[in-house]
């Protein structure tokens, strides 16, 4: 793999003058990743790790340029600067060497090392074979137990690169893994928000709760999983009758919470299909009370869904389903597909649902 595919790292491409920064310094993580792969994004993450002053640099970096500045842990000396279609985050090296700071890394493909000024890589784990061979390979076992969240970003990675994770890392995730349950929600839930913005995130969702990740979360989704991977498939089918509905379904829950309908099509799955015991679950990972709401509402939704032959229901009883289900309607009519609910019996209220004119579904 050649080092000439990291010239989209080059410093011309920076929005500051790299002369700012001491020698030596260092790329390393993700976006040395991604260079390799040639993966490109609207919005560019660069990761520099310098052997001191770390903070100080983003600083005067952030001042003189008028950027977002933010210190992201004082004690790790990483702080943060927020360009306009771009964050720069900047690290001092752990430990005393560069080689010391890439052993306590996650995994191989992040470890890897580069120095924009010089074009030197360095690849201590033989990464660029790994990235070659779409491989998610661990450093060493001590660092996915020191941050368990590790455990579940190697399955997220794997969904978002397209990779496989190797047997030994699989293994030693499953080991570990009733350590999760020892992060933040906060910080498993964003983890899982990955999975469930993923065309094939449930997919890998199933992987990880199968190998012991998860299933402390979501007890209840043994019989659902299969359910869940039907999901992505649903929305295609109905697309066909329905042309609005990825543009619907990917409109968050409110104006100010990110989280999408199909996410919540897909949570509502994922969780108790008890109401009460889904909240709770809910509530454990730290979920908004608008999150909350719409799963639940999609939950019940289809409870009373299945429980009535859904075209032989009365205008009165279409009106209150659509009052009770309000905007979370795509949501439940994925769910109801993938349950088993046949498109032709949902259409009566999926053409009432997206004729805007319709006095039962938009009095």
């Amino acid at each position: 793999m050649s080092i000439n595919s990291l010239s989209a790292l080059s410093p011309e491409t920076w929005p500051f003058d790299g002369r700012m920064l001491p020698q030596p310094v260092y790329l390393v993580g993700g976006s040395v990743r991604d260079a390799l792969l040639k993966r490109k994004s609207e919005y560019l993450d660069l990761d520099f790790i310098i052997l001191n002053q770390a903070v100080s640099i983003a600083r005067n970096i952030a001042k003189k340029y008028q950027a977002g500045f933010v210190v992201l842990d004082a004690e790790r000396k990483i702080a943060r600067v927020v360009f306009k279609g771009m964050t720069v985050d900047f690290a001092e090296i752990e430990g005393d060497s560069l080689e010391e700071d890439l052993w306590r890394r996650d995994f191989t493909i992040n470890a890897i090392a580069y120095n924009p000024f010089t074009d030197e890589l360095i690849d201590l784990f033989d990464a660029l074979k790994d990235l070659q061979e779409g491989i998610i390979r661990m450093v060493k076992p001590g660092n996915l137990r020191d941050d368990p969240l590790r455990l579940l970003r190697a399955y997220r990675q794997a969904a978002q690169l397209g990779f496989v994770i190797s047997p030994e890392t699989q293994k030693t995730i499953g080991e570990f893994a009733p350590l999760l349950t020892q992060v933040a929600a906060e910080r498993v839930q964003t983890e899982l928000g990955y999975f469930l913005s993923h065309s094939d995130g449930m997919i890998w969702i199933e992987k990880a709760w199968k190998n012991g990740l998860l299933s402390d979360y979501f007890p209840a989704a043994t019989e659902n999983l299969e359910i869940g991977k039907k999901v992505e498939i649903v929305v295609k089918q109905l697309t066909k009758n329905w042309s609005n509905l990825e543009v619907e379904l990917a409109t968050g829950v409110r104006d100010t919470v990110k989280t999408s309908l199909l996410a919540i099509a897909k949570l509502a799955i994922l969780v108790n299909p008890n109401p009460e015991k889904a909240e709770v679950e809910l509530m454990r990972l730290k979920y908004s009370n608008a999150e909350i709401k719409s799963t639940i509402a999609v939950i019940k939704g289809l409870a009373k869904l299945s429980e009535i032959e859904i075209s032989q229901m009365s205008v009165r009883e279409q009106y209150f389903c659509f009052q009770e289900i309000g905007k979370n309607f795509p949501a439940l009519a994925v769910v109801a597909v993938a349950k088993g609910i046949s498109r032709e019996e949902i259409n009566c209220l999926i053409q009432r649902y997206i004729n805007p004119d319709d006095p039962v579904a938009h009095p």
